[in-house]
């Protein structure tokens, strides 16, 4: 059957103004039209570096955790959703991170070299950043409100965190490791050891869930791997222990006998005053460290949701 040119264009005419009858409200950000979204989040943050793991040789991601030294994470997030499959969040994180060599185990393996190191360290971690999230499955649900809805997604984004490692001394203080430079940075006699920076960037990579208890209440889950661009979280990074003399030429007296006790604390026994790179490695400069958090979420969106996430269909002629 031929189609009336002037009825479908005043029919494709109308179909566009009624469109941009609901978008154009919209194109402002309020907390009115269900946009914005205020979230929780609360999980155990992990740290991957060179301290502590399990048996054998130490290995990346989650072979060497330490379950327990794992600690609680506490994060505040802020969402703009443009549209439904897609949200930007920005976000701040408070951790606390920790490594030690006396949680690797005592079974005779290569573990062992690890246990003798007997390093140990401990750090608070403080991150913003902003990310992506993107919910596919949206493109597959039809639209009848957000209550009871499940929904998937990915997010990634970057950031930048601090950190500031410490030790505990002998006599059970906290000592600040940065200041010490135990791995000689910036002393003229190694080179190739620079001072580290306590705030970094880092680039985060994730996936998670909602499920909205309300239009405007939501729980879900997240797991969010965050990319560092140092080893240095734990203070221990090259694989070799420097010439505890130089302490005394590049530090205060005071901070050259801190240094001096804690750059090794292991209980190997050593032909020498140090223990040589031959007998004993102190880190793996081959891999950055870096740490990872599983989150309880809870979210609310704030005002009521936006009338144009309904579906809204075009006459059709044929």
């Amino acid at each position: 059957m031929r189609t009336n040119v002037l009825t479908v264009r005043l029919s494709v005419l109308i179909c566009l103004l009624t469109l941009f009858s609901y978008r154009s409200p919209a194109q402002s950000i309020s907390t009115g039209n269900g946009k914005l979204e205020l979230g929780l989040g609360i999980g155990p943050m992990f740290f991957l570096g060179d301290l502590g793991g399990s048996k054998g040789y130490g290995k990346t991601f989650i072979k060497d955790l330490d379950l327990p030294l794992t600690k609680i994470s506490k994060g505040v997030y802020f969402n703009f959703y443009p549209t439904e499959w897609m949200g930007f969040r920005i976000a701040g994180n408070l951790g606390y991170v920790e490594g030690d060599d006396s949680e690797a185990p005592a079974n005779g393996g290569a573990e062992e070299d690890r246990k003798y190191r007997n390093l140990s360290f401990q750090s608070k971690i403080s991150e913003v950043y902003a990310a992506v999230e993107i919910y596919p499955t949206v493109f597959f649900e039809q639209y009848d409100g957000l209550q009871h809805k499940l929904r998937p997604y990915v997010i990634g984004g970057a950031g930048m965190f601090h950190f500031d490692p410490t030790t505990k001394d002998v006599d059970g203080s906290k000592v600040k490791l940065a200041p010490l430079r135990l791995e000689g940075q910036g002393f003229a006699q190694y080179p190739d050891s620079k001072p580290y920076k306590l705030t970094q960037k880092n680039l985060l990579l994730g996936f998670g869930f909602k499920y909205y208890l309300k239009e405007n209440l939501y729980v879900g889950f997240e797991i969010l791997h965050r990319k560092l661009y140092t080893d240095y979280v734990d203070d221990v990074s090259h694989n070799y222990y420097i010439d505890p003399i130089y302490f005394d030429y590049n530090l205060s007296p005071a901070d050259a006998v801190v240094a001096r006790r804690l750059y090794y604390r292991g209980v190997y026994t050593f032909p020498s005053t140090r223990p040589y790179e031959e007998f004993a490695e102190r880190g793996d400069p081959k891999e950055n460290d870096a740490y990872f958090s599983s989150i309880l979420r809870f979210g609310w969106r704030l005002g009521k949701a936006d009338a144009r996430s309904k579906q809204l269909k075009c006459p059709v002629y044929y």
